[in-house]
């Protein structure tokens, strides 16, 4: 699928995996509405093509606004990225008693609900579009982890969460077929985001040590290049990819 002279969709925008996705689709030629909280919007960088629209994805209303922002650019939306998320750390049972239920509620609420929403209002919209000559609508990137499947001690609540995802994807791509939309998911490994940067060099590096290869942390460069193949390569549909260096997390 061609992205000049359409629309997308970046969940997460304002940093990390999200601010690099919006970036490169801007550059592939897409007009991007790039949603995120409105204090992460605030430190958010100045890039050409890129919009930033204050949303949560736990809101129906907000995300059906942030939709429609995107839908009035006068293009179709063609692309939309889920890349918002929290990943805190507890275990089931620890030694300050049982994890924090509202914790894992909310997890599950952002990562997996609000991916959900995402995808589902985005998909409403898309759907109402003309397709293009091969009868395609968009694409629907979701963000999963491979926490999904090595789940770590400590990460009950983001691995099924990310879990969720990955199921999410095969009948998401089933249902949205009919309406030319395809759906693909991507597991990233260590990511070199913010979240990372407050750690100390040396804990960084034994993280990378870890990979099998190259032996390093992911650049959100890589993810956004990935996504930009994703909605290029119109055979990719109901598939997620790991993208970790090859990457099996061992239980801590």
């Amino acid at each position: 699928m061609d992205l000049t002279s359409t629309a997308a969709l970046v969940t997460g925008g304002a940093s990390g995996l999200g601010a690099a996705t919006a970036t490169a689709l801007a550059q592939r030629g897409a007009q991007v509405v790039a949603v995120d909280l409105a204090a992460a919007i605030d430190q958010a960088p100045d890039v050409d093509g890129v919009r930033y629209v204050a949303a949560d994805v736990t809101s129906e209303s907000e995300v059906r606004q942030a939709v429609a922002a995107a839908t009035g650019l006068g293009v179709p939306l063609r692309t939309v990225v889920s890349c918002a998320g929290i990943g805190p750390s507890m275990r089931v049972l620890g030694r300050k008693g049982v994890h924090d239920l509202a914790l894992y509620a909310k997890v599950v609420s952002i990562n997996l609900v609000g991916t959900f929403t995402v995808m589902a209002l985005a998909a409403e919209a898309m759907a109402q579009t003309e397709p293009d000559a091969d009868g395609q609508r968009g694409v629907v990137v979701n963000t999963a982890s491979i926490a999904a499947y090595d789940g770590q001690v400590g990460q009950a609540a983001y691995a099924s969460s990310k879990g969720g995802v990955v199921g999410l994807t095969l009948p998401a791509a089933r249902d949205l077929a009919q309406y030319g939309i395809r759906v693909c998911t991507i597991a990233p490994g260590i990511v070199d985001t913010p979240m990372l940067a407050t750690v100390s060099e040396e804990f960084r590096a034994g993280l990378a040590a870890g990979v099998p290869f190259p032996q390093r942390l992911a650049r959100p460069e890589e993810y956004a290049r990935l996504v930009t193949m994703v909605v290029e390569h119109d055979y990719l549909n109901g598939e997620v990819i790991r993208m970790d260096g090859a990457l099996r997390m061992a239980p801590r």
